[in-house]
């Protein structure tokens, strides 16, 4: 009897989504992109009058609600992901509240930008967490980044917060909103050899059963081995922030996020500056839909800690590349396992190009901590004001019999 593709293919991906534990809770806060515009008799201008001004938010002191492009004055503000965004004020504030899994991890994702020559900060908060994110450095030349930062709630409804706790000399002056997104992230786990292998072969009989064609299915058997067995949680960065749909630039992760509450679910950004996560979509990535791409140099390093047998030989690979985003030159990856190290050399001419890298270690101890970073600094050929680096994706670690 035939299968028929309608049926098959729904119904694989609900298993899948349940056998993953896939998250449903994916989208904009309410009026996350402040299209639904407050009413004329709740402004002064640019500036909200009352704490109910701005629809579906609290706003607290100074809060402007401003169209994107040029401003009275001089200045430009660029809104690149609307058309309408919020500036906060001298220890200005808005807040919202929601429903939420206790236990949970969830990242949000967020335009934002700095609008002044002074430095500024962004004071994101979802009680108890809350982090102080620096937005003086640009990391493209036009504006419009998008930060991500995760929290795991303590309670059914919480209350998301944006502040800007900093004091300008123009009261004016403050950090720029204009997108806010949430996004339920899946626990990584390792994947067992047994286990991985098994559910690869079912995927793989499904699939079969639909016929999708060969050289699909030598894609999904490829993906099978290179993760059964891999020590590394979410080596291949395909759970992550939300991606806000009208956004081409990726995603920064902030600096100084441990793995609990990182919105890299897994790993540790341990560096002074932000990694961006990036997708296929409009980026080159050598392996699935994401990867990382380290932008700020030696500034920018992820982390994870994984468990290993003191003694014990394992092998640790990974993929090296370019993002095929117009970034040039001669790049440098650096991994450390234990007391080993490896730098990986790649010649970028903007192609999307990457290659496998390997080396093996020896386990000094039950933990043992991977780390990567860029050896050089590099920004856009044809836009030195936009940052770029090296692309890294699939990193494995595996025992050596």
């Amino acid at each position: 009897m035939a299968v028929s593709k309608a049926i098959v293919i729904p119904l694989l991906l609900v298993l899948c989504a349940a056998a993953l534990g896939a998250p449903a809770y994916e989208g904009f806060l309410r009026n996350g992109n402040f299209e639904e515009s407050p009413k004329k008799t709740d402004m002064k201008k640019t500036v909200l009058l009352g704490k109910t001004a701005l629809p579906e938010w609290v706003t607290t002191g100074f809060v402007e609600y401003i169209a994107g492009g040029p401003q009275p004055g001089g200045m430009y503000f660029p809104v690149a992901h609307g058309v309408h965004a919020v500036r906060l004020g001298n220890e200005a504030k808005i807040s919202q509240k929601l429903k939420v899994k206790p236990g949970s991890l969830y990242a949000l994702t967020f335009g934002a930008s700095r609008t002044c020559a002074q430095d500024e900060v962004l004071r994101v908060s979802v009680p108890p967490q809350s982090d102080d994110l620096p937005l003086q450095t640009l990391y493209n030349s036009f504006g419009g980044d998008v930060y991500a930062w995760a929290f795991v709630a303590k309670t059914s409804v919480v209350t998301v917060t944006f502040h800007n706790p900093g004091v300008q000399e123009d009261p004016a002056c403050g950090p720029l909103l204009d997108a806010v997104a949430i996004k339920e992230l899946v626990h990584p786990m390792y994947t067992k050899v047994g286990s991985g292998l098994w559910f690869g072969f079912n995927l793989v009989l499904v699939f079969g059963l639909v016929s999708i064609g060969f050289w699909s299915l030598v894609w999904i058997c490829l993906i099978i081995i290179l993760n059964a067995g891999n020590l590394v949680k979410n080596g291949g960065f395909e759970e992550g922030p939300h991606r806000l749909v009208n956004s081409t630039q990726g995603v920064l992760l902030p600096p100084k996020q441990e793995d609990l509450t990182s919105p890299l679910p897994g790993w540790i950004i341990e560096s002074l500056k932000a990694v961006k996560f990036i997708d296929s979509k409009y980026f080159n990535v050598p392996f699935g839909q994401a990867a990382i791409e380290l932008v700020a140099g030696r500034e920018s390093a992820i982390a994870q800690v994984i468990r290993t047998s003191p003694g014990q030989t394992y092998s640790l690979s990974f993929a090296v590349g370019d993002a095929k985003n117009d970034c040039h030159g001669s790049m440098m990856v650096e991994a450390f396992a234990a007391r080993d190290t490896l730098k990986v050399p790649h010649t970028s001419v903007g192609g999307g190009h990457f290659k496998m890298a390997s080396f093996k270690f020896k386990a000094i101890g039950a933990r043992t901590r991977i780390t990567f970073f860029s050896g050089y600094y590099h920004s856009k050929k044809m836009d030195m004001g936009s940052l770029c680096g090296p692309v890294i994706d699939q990193i494995v670690v595996s025992r050596v019999a």
